[in-house]
């Protein structure tokens, strides 16, 4: 929101707002009397820190459904992304630091005349938010299980329990790097390495703009995803590096480690943070010697669901996508619960970029 005159959070009297130019500041009706704040629609971030539980905003009394608890966010600036809008509200309003933030999913109500973005983050470092204007009462990291209890804002109370389904599950993309290169003849046999480091090039690209949940199968609708991406590589292509990025580590090493692993990349966010900047970035797994079989080492290091590193409650079982052709490794990484995606639905995806 605008900056507002000096106003106490516990009045009932909205206080005098300074609007910028390219303000969202309004409301915008449905032609039945009904009210929607945001001209150019509105958005919202619900911060998942997995020991304290995410962070819910105790709404100023002269707010809309004012004393409520719901999530930091407001009206979208003209040309401003939901995830643009989302975190620099955020930030305005409770101080949450976009570096210590990673995007997992948007989630959208959409009216045609108006629209509410849900823009889920992992909390990745740890961060102290405060009340920073008018608009709270309070903020507070609230544990997920106590959030219910709380006089929750009605849209916000409409979408929890779908949103907190998501909380702690991971989502990944596993990729076959040489079933997918070889699946397309441009002379990839000339040049395995370069071939796999412009595929992971691609993957980068596609993992900064997310997946749509229809493109991925998955039954949430309205939603967009920012998946983990693995890209396995093996033999020539062992010593391919995504693009800025360190060669690839050995599978061994990488085995060791706990993690495995939408808007416009440049798209800037609060302190000049790029929306690229928090989200997943692809990780390339070297096999030692099998690719398929670090495949399915991968997937089943991420089966039935681990849950984050100190998180509070159990994961649900992780969403993990192989992107493959082979039979065989397909019926592999489906009996661990994956789904499977052919090399031609990637290349579709990349194809769009």
């Amino acid at each position: 929101m605008s900056e507002p005159a000096t106003s106490s959070p516990h009045s009932f009297v909205p206080p005098r707002l300074r609007s910028a130019p390219n303000s969202g500041d309004g409301w915008v009706e449905d032609g039945s009397g009904a009210k929607f704040w945001g001209r150019f629609g509105a958005a919202g971030l619900l911060a998942h820190d997995a020991e304290r539980g995410i962070l819910l905003q105790h709404r100023a009394n002269w707010s809309h459904h004012g004393g409520t608890w719901g999530l930091p966010g407001g009206a979208r600036h003209e040309g401003e992304t939901s995830v643009q809008g989302a975190i620099r509200e955020a930030s305005e309003e409770a101080g949450v630091v976009v570096d210590a933030l990673r995007l997992k999913l948007t989630s959208t109500l959409d009216l045609g005349f108006w629209s509410y973005t849900t823009v889920v983050v992992d909390v990745t470092s740890e961060f102290d938010a405060a009340v920073t204007d008018a608009e709270s009462i309070e903020v507070r990291w609230v544990p997920v299980d106590e959030v219910a209890e709380l006089p929750l804002h009605p849209g916000f109370g409409a979408s929890w329990p779908t949103l907190r389904a998501e909380l702690g599950r991971r989502s990944v993309l596993v990729v076959d790097s040489a079933n997918v290169v070889g699946s397309r003849p441009d002379g990839w046999w000339k040049d395995r390495l370069g071939a796999t480091e412009r595929l992971a090039a691609s993957l980068l690209t596609l993992s900064r703009t997310g997946f749509d949940a229809a493109s991925l199968g998955v039954e949430v609708e309205n939603t967009r995803w920012w998946l983990e991406v693995v890209l396995v590589v093996e033999g020539q292509a062992r010593g391919a590096q995504v693009p800025g990025g360190a060669p690839a580590p050995d599978a061994a090493q990488d085995a060791a480690q706990d993690d495995l692993p939408g808007d416009p990349a440049a798209a800037p966010l609060a302190g000049g943070t790029r929306a690229a900047d928090i989200a997943a970035q692809v990780r390339i797994v070297a096999a030692e010697r099998d690719g398929d079989q670090a495949i399915v080492d991968a997937v089943a290091a991420l089966a039935p669901g681990a849950a984050l590193p100190g998180a509070e409650t159990p994961a649900a079982a992780a969403r993990v996508f192989v992107v493959t052709a082979d039979r065989e490794l397909a019926a592999r990484v489906t009996e661990l619960g994956a789904r499977v995606l052919g090399p031609s639905w990637l290349l579709a995806l990349l194809d769009t970029l």
